[in-house]
């Protein structure tokens, strides 16, 4: 920018006169101004050329951005499904299978009725059920005695039920009578085949039960001689 320094506005006026001068000097202003227009208009179209290529890139970013979000909702929609069908496939596998262990389970036990050949003779205890009721601490049970001889006679007799657990931290044996209001006819058993008893008890409150012991004992009489057959089973409450 030396160059500039060296010019000499006098020198300019004096060579070129007034008029010339001033025309100089407009013109050197015109040229300036037509330039800075040129390069104004120049960076403007730049930046709008810039400015729109950015919102035509950001509307396709969205765009994709939506499709995405529509691709991400259609997949958790079909997982959603996917897991839903899953759930009621294992669901009807498990009713099923339910289904299947209830069936031979009383196939077994007509078997062992209907069929005692295939079984050791003698009278067994079945099965023994604990419900709940409405009430606290009172409960339902049901015993399912059944008779497996080739020569079938009247089974006559009765049972007891002992439970075993915890009270105040003392192992402890309640006897059914002693928390049934039950007659002794009502414990009483006479069949040919299978017979059922049922009955409610209640336990004591503090008492924390751990197994059942079912007792049922053949009366000693001219017919048949005097036997008894035990099962334990842990302390379950069925549905």
């Amino acid at each position: 920018m030396k160059w500039l320094a060296k010019i000499n506005l006098k020198v300019v006026i004096e060579r070129l006169g007034t008029f010339k001068s001033a025309l100089f000097l407009f013109t050197v202003i015109g040229l300036c101004l037509f330039i800075g227009y040129r390069l104004g208009n120049y960076y403007h179209h730049f930046q709008v050329t810039t400015l729109e290529q950015q919102k035509s890139r950001l509307n396709r970013l969205y765009q994709q951005q939506e499709e995405n979000i529509e691709r991400i909702h259609s997949l958790e929609v079909e997982l959603a499904i996917e897991q839903l069908a899953n759930n009621q496939a294992q669901q009807l596998l498990k009713t099923s299978a339910d289904q299947n262990f209830e069936v031979r389970k009383q196939l077994a036990f007509y078997e062992k009725v209907m069929a005692p050949e295939k079984q050791a003779e003698g009278l067994f205890v079945e099965s023994i059920k604990i419900v709940t009721t409405s009430t606290p601490y009172k409960y339902r049970f049901q015993v399912a005695l059944v008779q497996q001889q080739l020569k079938r006679r009247y089974s006559k007799g009765y049972i007891e039920l002992d439970f075993i657990g915890q009270q105040d931290e003392q192992p402890v044996t309640l006897k059914l009578t002693d928390v049934a209001t039950l007659d002794k006819k009502d414990l009483d058993f006479s069949f040919q085949y299978f017979q059922i008893i049922s009955g409610e008890f209640t336990l004591p409150a503090n008492f924390l039960p751990e197994s059942v012991i079912v007792s049922a004992i053949l009366a000693k009489s001219r017919w048949q001689k005097y036997a008894k057959q035990e099962k334990r089973v842990k302390w379950q409450l069925s549905q």
